[in-house]
């Protein structure tokens, strides 16, 4: 069986080989975007590194890394530089009001929204632009506090059928810093990770929440467009976890138009 599996795998990459380039399956293409404006996180530089990685190894997708939002446009910037029509997905792991111009950001929500083309937002990606309600919209929320800061996170999981949740036990922990949100509501995405709230101190004062619904993953519609979203990040450890390095590559894939798992909003489940 196993002199089988090997020789399996071998003719696949022969055959894979033997194609020609227009026969090749075409490579997509990522933009992921590390420009901070705000609060630093010193895992910015690990995460996309690990993202590029994904892509490069797996042979699914290509990894342009900026620290700048230059490229998200859609005007000609010669050079040899690329724009949004170059790309399949943006990534951001960011924070603060970015510098981009009100032509950027039309072009960044008629990529998503109008060509049907990818978004990612990472941790803090959430904790971005407020003083551009459309970006709120489009991500599903905004951060609103971590009261509990770093802690063993419990941990649901909602939709264990969503491409990259498998990996994960049905409740688990997780020790990472995990997002409060605010602008946010059930109707308008489908959760696929929250917080237990049985196990959390909901008397912290920094608790807004009152309806116990603190969601950390959720995909989304966004006209033609994907988005997904997790608050799963913060710490570099939290990086080379291989389920959370899954949860991210085929969230990108899904992003990207790869497999058609429901995303219809659902409401808070009861247990």
């Amino acid at each position: 069986m196993r002199m089988l599996r090997i020789f399996l795998a071998a003719s696949a990459l022969l055959t894979l080989a033997c194609l020609t380039p227009a026969q090749q399956p075409k490579k997509r293409r990522l933009l992921a975007i590390g420009e901070v404006k705000g609060f630093e996180h010193d895992s910015v530089s690990h995460a996309l590194a690990t993202i590029e990685h994904l892509g490069y190894v797996s042979g699914q997708w290509d990894t342009y890394i900026r620290t700048d939002s230059e490229l998200i446009t859609k005007k000609d910037l010669g050079r040899n530089a690329k724009n949004l029509n170059y790309f399949d997905a943006v990534l951001f792991y960011t924070t603060g009001e970015l510098g981009m111009d009100a032509q950027q950001k039309k072009d960044l929500l008629s990529f998503i929204h109008d060509d049907g083309k990818g978004f990612i937002g990472v941790h803090s990606a959430d904790d971005t632009f407020y003083q551009w309600p459309e970006y709120g919209e489009m991500i599903g929320a905004y951060f609103d506090q971590h009261p509990w800061m770093t802690f063993d996170a419990p941990v649901i999981i909602e939709d264990p059928n969503f491409p990259g949740m498998q990996l994960f036990p049905r409740e688990f922990v997780l020790n990472d810093e995990m997002y409060q949100v605010k602008n946010y509501s059930r109707d308008k995405v489908r959760v696929l990770a929250r917080l237990d709230p049985k196990k959390l101190d909901l008397k912290n004062p920094r608790v807004h929440r009152t309806d116990g619904d603190f969601p950390l993953a959720w995909a989304k519609m966004y006209g033609k467009g994907r988005v997904f979203y997790s608050t799963f990040g913060h710490r570099y450890e939290t990086w080379d976890r291989h389920d959370i390095q899954q949860m991210y590559m085929q969230a990108i894939l899904w992003s990207m138009g790869v497999g058609n798992p429901d995303v219809t909003p659902r409401p808070l489940p009861k247990n």
